[in-house]
C-alpha cells in the first residue's frame, strides 16, 4: 500500500507553461491556422505532459497484462480459459496481432503474467515474460468478490513496479490485455462506477449470440447485486468485480503518470483499468491518450467519463494493445508537426491578412 500511496501523491498536473509555449509555436506554423486539427491538439498535450517542446516518444513500450477470470465458469465467453496461456505463448513467439503492429510502430511488447490460470514459469525463468502473478485467476464474481482488497492493491502495485522498472528505457507507454472473459468484469466496473444500465453497455465480446449476450448481462447484474461495489472507492470496485490484469493496467497508468510519461490506452479492458486509476486519482487523466474506440458499446461512455476522445475508430475489438500500437504512429506524427514544421517567420512566408 505504501507504493500505491507514494505514486498517487506523485501525480502532478500537466504543465501549462509548456502547453502555452507549444500552442504559441503551433499558432504560427506555416499553414492555415490549426490546419492539422487534432494532431496539433495532441502536440500541445504532449508538451504539457513531458515539459518539453520536443516531447520524447521514440522509445515505445506496450505492457500487455494477462489474467484469467473465475466468472468464465458462468458461460460468458465462447472461448475456453485455456486460450489465455496459449495466447501468452503466441505473444512470446511473436505471432499475435500485437506483435505485428508493435513491430510496425517500433514498440517493444512486454508481456506480464498478472494472474493466468496456467503455469508460465518456464517463460518467466527464460526472461520472456514478467511474472507478477497474484493468483491463478480471480474468483467467480457472480458468487462473491473477484479478489480480496489486498490482492487488488497488489495488482495495482505490480503495475506501478513495472512502470518504474521500464521507465529508464521508455518514453511512452501503451497498455494491452489478454484474458478470456475479461469484457465481463470490464462492463461490471463501468456499471459500478457510473450506475449505467448493464443492457446499455454490455457487448458481445468474442461474438456471443443474442441468447448468450442476454445471459452475460444477467451474470453481470447478479455480480453487482451480490457484491455491491462502492462507486466512491476504486479499490472496492476492482476487488469485487475486477481482474488482476485490469488492476495491473491501472498500476501502469498510475506509475507512468507519476513519472510524467504519456500513456496510450488501448480498448475496452485497458479503459476499465484507466477508470480504476481515475477513481484513485483523477489527475491521472492528464497523461492519458485514448488510442481508439472499441466496438464494445460501453467504450464510448468510458472515454466520456475520462474526458478523452479517441484518435482512431476502426471497428477494432482485439485488445492485446493493438489499438495502442496503431495510435503511437499518430502520437509520433504530432511530435513531428511540433518540431519540424517551420513557422511563417522561419520559412520567410507571408502570413494571411488579419
Amino acid at each position: 500500500m505504501d507504493l500505491l500511496k507514494k505514486t498517487l501523491q506523485a501525480i502532478s498536473p500537466r504543465d501549462e507553461t509548456w502547453r502555452t509555449a507549444a500552442r504559441e509555436r503551433l499558432d504560427n506554423l506555416c499553414m492555415p491556422h490549426w490546419a492539422l486539427g487534432r494532431l496539433m491538439d495532441l502536440a500541445v498535450d504532449l508538451a504539457g505532459m513531458t515539459r518539453s517542446l520536443t516531447p520524447p516518444v521514440g522509445r515505445k513500450v506496450i505492457a500487455t497484462m494477462a489474467g484469467d477470470h473465475g466468472v468464465v465458469a458462468e458461460g460468458v465467453s465462447l472461448f475456453p480459459q485455456e486460450v489465455t496461456p496459449q495466447m501468452v505463448h503466441n505473444f512470446v513467439r511473436g505471432g499475435a496481432g500485437i506483435n505485428a503492429l508493435a513491430r510496425q510502430c517500433g514498440a517493444r511488447v512486454v508481456v506480464v503474467d498478472m494472474g493466468v490460470a496456467g503455469d508460465l514459469t518456464d517463460l518467466a525463468r527464460a526472461g520472456k515474460i514478467m511474472d507478477k502473478k497474484i493468483a491463478p485467476g480471480t474468483a467467480n464474481m457472480a458468487k462473491g468478490p473477484a479478489m480480496t482488497r489486498e490482492q487488488g492493491v497488489a495488482s495495482i502495485e505490480a503495475g506501478i513496479a513495472i512502470a518504474d522498472l521500464l521507465a529508464a528505457e521508455t518514453d511512452i507507454f501503451g497498455t494491452g490485455d489478454m484474458g478470456i472473459g475479461n469484457t465481463t468484469p470490464s462492463t461490471a466496473i463501468l456499471a459500478a462506477l457510473t450506475g449505467a444500465e448493464v443492457n446499455d453497455i454490455c457487448g458481445r465480446g468474442t461474438g456471443l449470440d443474442d441468447a448468450q449476450l442476454s445471459h452475460k448481462m444477467e451474470v453481470i447484474r447478479k455480480s453487482l447485486a451480490v457484491n455491491q461495489p462502492d462507486p466512491g472507492d476504486g479499490l472496492d470496485v476492482l476487488a469485487k468485480v475486477g481482474g488482476f490484469e485490469i488492476g495491473g493496467i491501472a498500476g501502469v497508468i498510475l506509475g507512468a503518470a507519476a513519472l510524467r510519461k504519456p500513456v496510450v490506452i488501448d480498448g475496452f479492458i485497458s479503459t476499465a483499468g484507466a477508470l480504476i486509476a481515475q477513481a484513485l486519482n483523477p489527475g491521472v487523466t492528464a497523461y492519458l491518450i485514448a488510442a481508439h474506440r472499441s466496438m464494445e458499446p460501453g467504450h464510448r461512455m468510458m472515454q466520456a467519463r475520462l474526458g478523452l476522445e479517441p484518435l482512431l475508430d476502426l471497428n477494432m475489438r482485439l485488445g492485446e494493445g493493438t489499438g495502442a500500437a496503431l495510435a503511437m504512429n499518430v502520437v509520433e506524427a504530432a511530435v513531428h508537426v511540433l518540431t519540424e514544421v517551420a513557422t511563417f517567420a522561419e520559412a520567410a512566408v507571408s502570413q494571411a491578412d488579419k
